[in-house]
């Protein structure tokens, strides 16, 4: 913990958190961190569920977690009951800091044992599969944390990185752009996205920051001309959390922002591969070269690397990877496989195709809904689209489209029509299901369970 203590030293006397007091941030993390040695001088340190609302206290009270050694599990507030039950059944915190509980004490999980043996402390459980229903907390420690910064500082050649974050710092998405800025010394911006939207932006010169968005997000700042001029300014706008479509990219591309697409996930500590704003700006499409931490191969079914452009399984080797995934680790420390699909063209530059999982099997052949929901986006007729597959007795899996029409009046055939030249026509959904929305987490993933019960409950009660 020497190397945190040196970094909170080093940003003790400057101003670097921007729209909030540093020397504020400072006293809640001395105030915690007295507390937490504390405690730890009874027994085990105490195990955290860090659920803070407030930017500041958030960050201080992770810091000061880290700095006492202590198990710290990072949580959305927003959480319902069902959430949070699992949260608790799985954890057995003793520490509750947020949701209006700001206890210190020890409860009932003062039992607790480090799940890895000889395992560098603290440990960082970091929520993944929201979308799903079933969060689980990815096991990374300040190592593999600062094992992603180092490999982000270096692949962008920077000494220093200011951001700009407007996503949540309980996600892997938020937390690592405050560790970029608190590793290497540089400042940190904060501000919700709803602030941002409402035209509420910070003065400082954004060509020296980087800014993280999802798609949706950004397609959001793109239909203002004011914050499109503003977000292309930045000198690099990471773009991750889930696919972006081709019309959306081309809309950046035209309006000239430095979009950075990346590929990355709680399990990796962000991104492993990224595209630099340059190589986009200049045409290319694909997630970029692979960041200097990590090494990427794909594979076939059997496990043999494949060559260039050919399509396979992604496996990562990374020194940001999570241990495993709350209590238990990984058998394997070095492969991770992933359920995307992709191919290193001949650059070394990463291509995603799909996800494994989502692949559709209609009549014999197999599909990944990212092509057909591109195709469809750019009809410029939906202003959101998910492609899944229901059973089907005929088929095996009958391709559905489930989708917001940016007219009330729209009508499918009329983008089934605009299809026909793009696809082929086993790759043109049977079924057509107007929405007023799709179920969507903050980082913009889809819930591809609720879709298949919103499909399966209008095909039983079609609209007549």
């Amino acid at each position: 913990m020497e190397r945190l203590l040196d970094c909170l030293n080093y940003l003790a006397e400057d101003d670097w958190l921007i729209g909030y007091n540093s020397r504020q941030f400072n006293q809640i993390f001395e105030e915690s961190y007295l507390k937490l040695t504390h405690l730890s001088a009874y027994g085990t340190p105490p195990k955290i569920i860090l659920a803070e609302r407030e930017p500041l206290r958030f960050l201080a009270s992770f810091i000061a977690a880290c700095a006492a050694n202590c198990s710290v599990f990072l949580c959305n507030p927003d959480w319902g009951t069902q959430e949070w039950q699992q949260v608790f059944d799985l954890v057995q915190p003793d520490i509750i800091l947020g949701m209006g509980n700001r206890e210190w004490g020890i409860g009932n999980g003062n039992n607790y044992q480090c799940p890895i043996p000889n395992a560098p402390c603290p440990l960082i459980m970091i929520p993944t599969g929201g979308s799903s229903g079933q969060i689980k907390f990815a096991i990374h420690t300040w190592e593999t944390l600062t094992a992603s910064v180092q490999g982000f500082t270096e692949y962008f050649q920077l000494e220093q990185v200011n951001s700009f974050c407007v996503l949540p710092l309980h996600h892997v998405s938020g937390l690592m752009q405050f560790m970029r800025s608190f590793i290497t010394g540089g400042k940190l911006a904060i501000l919700p996205f709803k602030a941002v939207e409402s035209g509420q932006i910070l003065n400082l010169k954004q060509s020296d920051f980087f800014i993280s968005l999802v798609p949706t997000q950004l397609q959001r700042l793109l239909q203002n001309p004011e914050l499109t001029e503003w977000l292309s300014q930045f000198n690099t706008v990471l773009l991750g959390g889930a696919p972006a479509w081709s019309e959306l990219l081309e809309k950046g591309r035209f309006h000239r922002v430095r979009l950075a697409p990346t590929y990355g996930m709680t399990e990796t500590a962000s991104q492993i591969s990224t595209l630099k704003p340059d190589d986009f700006l200049g045409g290319k499409v694909s997630s970029g070269q692979i960041l200097p931490h990590a090494k990427v191969t794909i594979r076939n079914q059997q496990g043999e690397i494949l060559n260039s452009n050919q399509i396979g399984n992604i496996t990562i080797n990374s020194q940001s990877l999570a241990l495993g995934y709350y209590p238990k680790t990984r058998e394997n420390q070095t492969d991770f496989q992933v359920d995307d699909l992709g191919f290193l063209d001949e650059q070394g530059y990463l291509n995603i195709v799909g996800r494994s999982s989502d692949k559709i099997i209609t009549g014999g052949e197999n599909i990944y809904p990212a092509e057909i929901e591109s195709a469809i986006q750019a009809t410029q007729m939906v202003a959101d689209i998910c492609v899944i597959g229901i059973p089907d007795k005929h088929w095996g899996q009958a391709l559905t489209a489930i989708y917001i029409p940016k007219k009330p009046n729209t009508s499918a055939l009329k983008i089934q029509t605009l299809l026909k030249n793009k696809l082929s026509k086993f790759k043109i959904p049977k079924y057509w299901i107007p929405q007023q929305n799709l179920p969507r987490n903050s980082q913009g993933k889809i819930n591809r369970q609720q879709l298949q019960q919103i499909a399966t409950e209008f095909l039983q009660n079609p609209i007549t």
